[in-house]
């Protein structure tokens, strides 16, 4: 190909690290090939930014273990830039710094979730430290700390992102309870498991990588995106070159430019090593 990306957009579940359904999350090592092609494109001085759902303090744990936080401070004296929590926060690393958030009152839709999902677990990210949540989520759900509150609290005020878990429902009842709701005001995002984030309407991973790319003054058209899930769709067709994972859902597919390999074959490296 002719094209070289200016900017790499990496998700993290399902394209660098491999999800463990059964479990309700993912393994959190990255295998090598991904880890030395991730890293090599850094090295031909493409901008490498991890995009996901996550939170801020968990993408910095995976960017850690990959050495790519501290490759990009040693290959150009700045920090990695990292979209969290589905686009609404946008934060340099490291030191973990938020360096952009969008808000919104999520009360009305979390009510309106709970009123068909009563006994839904809720959280709602405290940045830095972990989630206010309504009660415990599975082990290994969440990374940092897990502060128990009412739900009237957590709400109270406005939010960067909230997340609904039903351990008893699948990814396709909610698909089709968010359908049904409508959720207007919002915009959400259905995970491989039952498993529902709400975000300030607008907002995705695409908002939140197009405010990176003014910023360093690169074209959506020069972005190369890799994802694997429902929440990755704006941002797949929003990027010059939008490539999902060959186990994503056919939704994602389709939005879709191309369609590597699964992440259990390395699907993100193959894409990388045409380019890097």
């Amino acid at each position: 190909m002719t094209w070289t990306p200016k900017l790499v957009a990496l998700d993290i579940d399902g394209t660098l690290l491999i999800p463990d359904p059964e479990h309700g999350f993912s393994t959190e090592t990255v295998t090598e090939p991904v880890t030395e092609a991730v890293l090599d494109a850094a090295r031909a001085g493409a901008h490498v930014v991890l995009a996901s759902g996550r939170a801020p303090l968990s993408m910095a744990g995976v960017a850690d273990r990959m050495g790519l936080a501290a490759l990009v401070r040693e290959l150009t004296g700045e920090r990695l830039h990292v979209v969290a929590s589905n686009g609404s926060v946008v934060v340099r690393y490291p030191p973990l710094e938020m360096v952009h958030e969008v808000t919104f009152d999520a009360a009305d839709a979390v009510r309106t979730v709970l009123g068909h999902v009563p006994g839904a677990a809720v959280a709602v990210e405290e940045h830095g430290i972990g989630y206010r949540v309504n009660r415990l989520f599975p082990p290994g759900e969440l990374d940092g700390e897990m502060i128990i509150c009412d739900i009237d609290e957590m709400i109270a005020g406005p939010v960067s992102r909230v997340i609904i878990r039903d351990p008893d429902s699948t990814s396709e009842d909610f698909v089709n309870l968010a359908r049904e709701l409508g959720l207007h005001g919002t915009n959400y995002f259905i995970g491989w498991t039952a498993w529902l984030d709400l975000a300030p309407e607008g907002v995705s991973k695409a908002s939140g990588l197009d405010w990176v790319c003014r910023e360093l003054g690169v074209d959506a058209a020069d972005v190369l995106a890799i994802g694997d899930g429902r929440n990755d769709i704006e941002m797949l067709t929003w990027a010059g070159r939008g490539v999902a994972m060959g186990q994503g859902p056919q939704v994602v597919r389709d939005a879709a430019d191309h369609v590597t390999a699964p992440v259990a074959q390395d699907g993100a490296a193959i894409e990388l090593r045409k380019y890097f």
